[in-house]
């Protein structure tokens, strides 16, 4: 595709150079061609790249269509053509950026949160010139990357895709990066957009309250040292995402153990493991990750599982980036670009089709569709030969709910993990802790030393604890109830003017991708908005009941037929009266369509006078 690019030369697509597609999820690095073909390539790449250095070669310019056609080239299988301005977008050859007028005197935006939606609010509002502040709760920036330290913390979604399409990051040193690498990259971006200097750390927002005679919100704000404190806005910008606050489960006796406790977002690193009998409530994704990285060093640990997993074989999960790999990145136009499409394509849209339920498939038990039985077949497989030799882990392990139906995880040798002789998978749900131990509802006790809470987040309640009050006086919480939240889009609420949520409600796609991706299809959005208030003197900005309710009709029907709905099973993207509310049924093509260009009319605006803005 560099070849492509750089030369023009669409003859590099046809045979005898095209690739051809890969049979599982490794990175195809042959591209299935002989050793000679694959010379011939490389030796063609390196001439180009050096006529590009020395000005001898002008790299094309590509249309969306090539884009799209090329990707299949690649892929070795069909990529839509309806995909290719989307895919123009992610490779950069068309802007995202919003062009904005320029800022009426005292305008302000207030951003919520400096995790990876709230920094890409502010390097946008940064470039257009927006006056802006980000209150966050934490000293540094980060958000989830800055709280989760754990053991073995890492991305589930290939660091090349795990990045802002404006600034990818092609430093990584694993094809799955690990929690400190992404930290840093996001640290480093503060930095070098400058947009440190706009947040205020260690700050806490309390509540905000929409004030309608002024149309502007008044936030009240606490830092770490109680001290209260109140800003004015024209705009607030919730960004603080969904797996913000630690879910601690409702045991019997948790508050009368004797050691340490400690929630996988809220490590002490001060504990030491080496030695002791660890505890893990918990199965999912921090599981997965840290009792395989803690196993050996602590002298026993004992898993609580609180349901089963699909856990998914990948490859390139323990690989390392090599430096020559990294050479490419860095020196090679394009390469890393396109190395990113491919992964966005894998790990999104490709695996739509397995999400959705076939009503007439007859095997609804187990699986939602024949794609998602194959997936399924080829995971039972795998956790057989995994478990081979023991029946017992195997009967405990295996889902009998379709793949998907919960967060798919990433093997991080876990079926190995659970084989070792100081290693325990318990079944049986807990009756209750006490100082010293950990007791089953068939009455058999655990000891332990430090327990360890692998057991999610609160992502049902959004925006929680904060307090968000509208134009009718009505809390966000209110509205909602405890755990029902809809926004338009993911992104603003009836009753709630000039606020626009960042990974607010349904936003976050089931089927993979990245999370990267949805923000920037939501500060796009959120960018327009502002254009258009801006434009309208600043006043405000509320999305119309009628538009609101029949968006979140068509939301729920598609949700209804989607996996995440299946009976047979609970997930945390469901609520207790069993709607889907954290996942979106949309192909991120449907979303990036429902986002690109917002409808004026979607929205009551009202102007405003000059002397109106604080």
């Amino acid at each position: 595709m560099t070849l492509v690019q750089l030369t023009g030369e669409r003859r590099w697509l046809e045979a005898p150079y095209r690739p051809l597609r890969p049979k599982g999820l490794d990175d195809n690095d042959s591209g299935g061609l002989s050793a000679e073909r694959q010379a011939e390539i490389r030796e063609a790449v390196l001439a180009a790249v050096r006529d590009h250095r020395e000005g001898r070669l002008t790299p094309q310019d590509l249309t969306a269509e090539q884009v799209a056609s090329m990707l299949a080239a690649a892929l070795g299988e069909e990529v839509p053509d309806d995909y290719g301005p989307l895919l123009a977008e992610e490779l950069g050859l068309i802007s995202r950026d919003v062009d904005l007028p320029e800022a009426p005197l005292g305008f302000e935006v207030i951003i919520v949160g400096a995790g990876i939606s709230g920094l890409c609010s502010a390097f946008k509002l940064k470039a257009a010139g927006i006056p802006f502040t980000i209150l966050e709760k934490n000293e540094a920036v980060g958000g989830t990357w800055l709280e989760n330290t754990y053991p073995g913390c890492g991305v589930d979604t290939p660091g090349h895709l795990y990045c802002y399409s404006f600034d990818p990051n092609i430093r990584w040193t694993r094809y799955f990066a690990k929690r400190d690498e992404v930290w840093s990259y996001l640290d480093r971006l503060a930095d070098e957009y400058n947009v440190r200097q706009h947040i205020r750390f260690g700050t806490e927002v309390v509540r905000a309250d929409y004030d309608a005679s002024s149309a502007t919100w008044k936030v009240l704000a606490r830092d770490a040292g109680g001290c209260e404190s109140y800003l004015e806005g024209n705009v607030l910008v919730p960004a603080v995402g969904m797996v913000n606050r630690p879910l601690i489960p409702d045991i019997p006796g948790l508050d009368t153990f004797d050691g340490p406790v400690m929630h996988t977002a809220q490590w002490d690193p001060s504990v030491e493991l080496r030695g002791k009998r660890v505890a893990v409530v918990g199965t999912g994704a921090s599981a997965m990750q840290l009792v395989p990285t803690i196993a050996g060093d602590a002298d026993e640990v004992v898993v609580f599982q609180r349901s089963k997993q699909w856990a998914v074989p990948h490859p390139n999960y323990h690989r390392p980036v090599s430096v020559s790999v990294r050479t490419v990145m860095e020196e090679v136009p394009f390469y890393a670009a396109w190395y990113r499409l491919r992964a966005f394509w894998n790990f999104s849209d490709r695996l739509h089709p397995q999400v959705q339920v076939d009503d007439a498939w007859p095997h609804q038990d187990r699986s939602v569709n024949a794609s998602n039985e194959s997936h399924r077949v080829f995971l039972t497989d795998y956790i057989r030969q995994q478990l081979s030799g023991r029946p017992d882990l195997i009967e405990a392990c295996l889902p009998t709910y379709p793949p998907y139906g919960k967060r798919p995880l990433i093997d991080n040798g876990w079926y190995e993990t659970i084989q070792r002789d100081d290693v325990e998978l318990v079944t049986e749900a807990i009756a209750e802790i006490r100082a010293h131990d950990v007791v089953t509802r068939d009455g058999r006790t655990f000891e332990a030393d430090v327990l360890v809470l692998s057991t999610g987040f609160r992502a049902l309640q959004f925006l929680w604890p904060m307090e968000i009050r509208g134009a009718s006086g009505r809390t966000l919480a209110e509205t909602w109830g405890r755990d029902d939240a809809r926004a338009y889009l993911g992104v603003t609420v009836p009753d709630f003017p000039n606020m626009f949520i960042l990974n607010g409600p349904n936003t976050n796609a089931g089927h993979g991708g990245s999370a990267f991706v949805a923000t920037e299809l939501q500060v796009r959005y959120f960018l327009q908005a502002l254009g258009v208030l801006m434009e309208a003197g600043v006043g405000s900005m509320e999305v119309r009941d009628d538009v609101f309710w029949e968006y979140n009709r068509e939301l729920d029907d598609a949700l209804s037929h989607s996996v995440w709905a299946h009976p047979g099973m609970t997930n945390w993207y469901r609520n207790a009266a069993g709607r889907v509310v954290v996942s979106s049924p949309w192909k991120y093509l449907d979303y990036w369509d429902r986002t690109r260009h917002l409808a004026v009319g979607d929205y009551t605006v009202s102007s405003s006078t000059p002397e109106s803005i604080p």
